[in-house]
């Protein structure tokens, strides 16, 4: 039995959006549930598959089995495809598995030719209607199918407005539009080479191939890289019969979420445009109505419409994005999906959903993606600032947050400023989905057009970026880089401030504060507490950035580098002193110097974590880290500490290493240089003996020896720590504990720790420089390729960013197996970067680790993973 390829919306349902894609899955459901949905038919995205395994062709049987489908759609329809009388018109849209707004193509009114557009004409008795339709479709085939500049038919549109003095679009006569269509007609002959395809089947097969090539276009493949979908899944393909918003003052389109995507409030929220076909709602050509005016207009539509979102939301119970058109008072569902929100709405509609007892807490925590907390915590405009503050302008707030940046009108030239390390504002009349990457890269986006469900502000909510749309009062003039605003020209690198939450503009630069998290994010954060098994710690070297993270829930420390304590502008000497001494008593002379400063830093940290757990890395970079390259630094050096230059550049020189990454670093130091092992122990054991009698806590520290390759180092020092911390605590008459462990980031060490674990309380696995010894890759250097080894399939992720479960992970996974055979109380903990990545947290719940640690920041983000993790598995 040959294989089903093509799917009729009746014949699906919602449980197959990885076959169906998310749009043709959902059309499916809505069609079973009874609501007015547009009949068709969707090619699986396994076609798309078998297209690109077929050298980007269709197969006799694909095409087959569309032609077999249309026919049932022509029954149901009662309407024929090319038929001059009463012509089928279809939309061909993408619809992929994972939700991608923008991203992949869309053609309306496919079905039209020179005969049919009169029988279109004829029929409804409207040739405005049917030429305007007819004008949409020969530059949407020619965009999306000859990738034909769009620009070159929009020039041709303005150009036929100005001439006769119109505004508008719809101002536009059946004779304009007659002409318009001969116009199109010649830009495509001209580009192409040929003449616009006059047969329904031909346009069809040529439009689906479109879409399916449409998978792998540069936008689509950049949104998949930002919201990690695999790139391998495909898209599916929805021709659907045509309902038509353009038929006069009856009819009409909109977009509407059914619960409010910016705040999360539980009240629908949408716009729609009379007289206007789908695409001018969220191109942003036009500016719509906000959706309760639909009320004043055509109230019966308007109770339908809000019984079915409501009748939507019931039945998927999460927040809907609905599309919708009304035919000649005739109302139907195009689309519905799972709405794009900010991290502050889905906070809100997760929490209230549970309140309304239409979804559980557990649920309510798998609703929240937790990168997305990274919105609510960055900063806010300071109100006192603000207040001083010049507003220039105010449009739609169609992403919350707070962003000050210099103005730039391309999304290539944001993107250059952002790597010059500028902070940028993309400014757009309306942004496309070929603005993406410029939209990733800048700190806020404004658009003059456009509004609440427009390209910018559903891609902006979902990115997390403050963005302003339809800003009608601010004139942009893309190519001469420049924007007026009451009669003011702001040019490139100027700057300006976006406040995303109230849609104000303003002149200059505006400070920031950082946000305050309480309410629903408080709640959802239980709830997450209630789920997890891992625990989470973070990674701070200073008593600040401890306070940052016990306010964001770390239950400890998981990574102090005592190396940033040592940078210090009052410290720094000190600490040269002891680099380029001749001798030990030299080097413990300036380590008695730092000693204090050093026991003071962990001092603080402790008193702010009080019983939670601390673990103190000791000294990891290679000494040369710490001395000045330049020669005018190195003259003023020589001569603070009273030596010959020459003396200074031979020790200089002594220190540089061919590879330092792989150098004197690390446990390496301590066994070189023991005095400075015993100084970092000394000033970490008095801290704790100190701060547990001032506070009258039991404060049991960690103190962690980098870089171990063999079982005999970490022998050695552990003997080292006991040695001083034994002295120290003699010394006070204390009884303090403490643990003694180790970092795991070497290969060796993972395949060895059964025999490191001998010498070990606690593993730690340093994933970034893991990473780099496992790949070969230098994380500082890894830049320069890792694109185009994204793009050539080799790497599906940043190995920095997402651990490489394969390899790096089986190196853990072996670690935990050898640690925890040898010593069964061995306590184990991830402090990489990768401790606050989702993706990477999972596998470190599945893998049995205790701990992730992570910077205060992504505290949030790893609590919230952290209880994903363990309700998936």
């Amino acid at each position: 039995m040959s294989k089903k390829w093509v799917y009729l919306f009746k014949e699906g349902n919602a449980s197959q959006k990885y076959l169906l894609g998310g749009k043709g899955a959902n059309l499916c459901e809505m069609t079973n549930i009874g609501l007015p949905v547009p009949p068709g038919l969707t090619v699986t995205t396994e076609a798309c598959t078998e297209f690109y395994e077929q050298g980007k062709k269709l197969t006799d049987e694909i095409i087959n089995q569309i032609e077999a489908n249309l026919s049932i759609l022509e029954e149901q329809t009662g309407k024929k495809f090319g038929d001059i009388d009463n012509p089928l018109l279809v939309s061909v849209r993408s619809g992929a598995a994972f939700s991608m707004p923008g991203m992949m193509d869309t053609i309306l009114n496919l079905g039209l030719n020179d005969k049919t557009v009169e029988g279109m004409a004829n029929k409804t008795g409207n040739k405005r209607f049917a030429y305007d339709s007819y004008r949409r479709f020969i530059q949407m085939f020619g965009d999306v199918v000859l990738e034909i500049p769009k620009v070159k038919f929009d020039n041709a549109l303005e150009t036929a407005k100005e001439e006769k003095g119109y505004n508008f679009d719809t101002e536009l006569t059946a004779e304009d539009l007659i002409s318009l269509v001969d116009e199109f007609k010649t830009i495509y002959k001209e580009e192409t080479k040929t003449e616009f395809p006059q047969e329904p089947e031909n346009q069809l097969l040529m439009a689906v191939e479109a879409v399916f090539r449409s998978w792998n276009n540069q936008r689509a493949i950049t949104y998949r890289n930002l919201y990690d979908i695999p790139h391998n899944l495909g898209t599916a393909v929805n021709v659907q019969s045509m309902v038509f918003g353009n038929m006069g003052d009856t009819s009409g389109t909109g977009v509407a979420f059914t619960r409010n995507p910016s705040t999360g409030e539980k009240n629908v929220f949408g716009e729609f445009l009379i007289n206007a076909q789908g695409e001018d709602v969220v191109a942003g050509i036009r500016t719509p109505l906000p959706i309760d005016k639909l009320n004043e207009v055509m109230p019966e539509i308007y109770n339908q419409f809000i019984e079915a979102a409501h009748t939507l939301e019931q039945h998927y119970k999460d927040m809907q994005d609905i599309e919708f058109t009304i035919e000649e008072g005739k109302l139907y569902f195009l689309q519905t999906r799972n709405g794009k929100r900010t991290a502050d709405a889905a906070l809100r509609a997760a929490v209230e959903m549970v309140d309304e007892g239409l979804i559980t807490k557990k649920e309510a925590v798998m609703r929240v993606d937790p990168k997305s907390l990274d919105q609510l915590l960055h900063p806010k405009f300071d109100q006192a600032d603000l207040e001083k503050s010049v507003p220039i302008a105010k449009g739609l707030p169609a992403s919350p947050g707070a962003a000050t940046g210099k103005i730039y009108f391309t999304a290539d030239e944001a993107v250059a400023a952002v790597q010059r390390g500028e902070d940028t504002i993309l400014v757009r009349k309306e942004t496309s989905p070929e603005d993406i990457e410029g939209m990733n890269k800048a700190k806020g986006i404004l658009t003059s057009r456009g509004g609440m469900t427009s390209h910018a502000a559903v891609v902006a909510r979902g990115m997390g970026k403050c963005c302003v749309a339809g800003c009608e009062s601010i004139n942009v003039n893309e190519s001469s880089k420049i924007m007026t605003v009451k009669g003011e020209t702001y040019t490139e690198g100027d700057y300006i401030s976006l406040d995303g939450s109230t849609g104000s503009v303003y002149k200059g630069k505006i400070k920031t504060v950082e946000a305050n998290i309480s309410g629903n994010f408080s709640k959802l954060m239980e709830w997450a507490d209630e789920f997890r098994v891992l625990g989470i710690r973070t990674n701070a070297d200073t008593p600040k950035d401890s306070e940052v993270a016990v306010k964001f829930g770390a239950e400890g420390i998981g990574l102090c580098r005592t190396e940033h304590m040592f940078f210090e502008e009052s410290r720094i000497f000190s600490v040269r002193k002891m680099i380029i001494a001749d001798s030990v008593e030299q080097r413990e002379k300036a380590l008695a110097e730092i000693l204090p400063m050093q026991k003071n830093d962990f001092k603080g940290i402790f008193k702010v974590m009080g019983i939670r757990p601390v673990t103190i890395r000791l000294l990891d970079p290679p000494l040369h880290e710490f001395i000045p390259h330049d020669e005018e630094d190195i003259i003023d050096l020589a001569k603070d500490m009273n030596v010959s230059v020459t003396k200074l550049k031979d020790t200089i020189n002594g220190l540089q290493e061919f590879n330092p990454m792989l150098g004197h670093r690390g446990c390496r130091l301590a066994i070189s240089y023991p005095e400075i092992a015993r100084m970092q122990t000394k000033a970490i054991i008095e801290a704790a003996i100190e701060v547990s009698r001032e506070e009258n806590i039991n404060i049991i520290p960690e103190i962690m020896v980098p870089l171990v390759g063999k079982k005999e180092e970490l022998s050695i020092l552990r003997k080292l720590i006991i040695e001083v911390a034994e002295e120290t605590k003699k010394e006070f008459g204390s009884d303090l504990q403490y643990l003694v462990g180790t970092m795991i980031e070497i290969p060796r060490a993972c395949v060895t720790a059964d025999e490191v674990a001998e010498y070990a309380d606690f593993f730690s696995f340093g994933t970034n420089d893991l990473t780099q010894m496992t790949f070969g890759y230098s994380r500082d250097d890894a830049g320069k390729f890792l694109e185009d080894y994204k793009d050539a399939g080799i790497l599906e992720q940043d190995p920095f960013q997402t651990i490489d479960q394969v390899g790096v992970g089986k190196l853990v996974e072996t670690a935990v197996k050898l640690g925890r055979g040898a010593k069964d109380h061995l306590h184990l903990g991830v402090c990489g970067e990768h401790g606050g990545d989702p993706a990477s947290i999972e596998f470190f719940h599945k893998t049995g680790l205790d701990y992730v640690s992570c910077s205060p920041f992504r505290v949030p983000v790893a609590r919230l993973a952290a209880a994903q993790a363990a309700v998936k598995n």
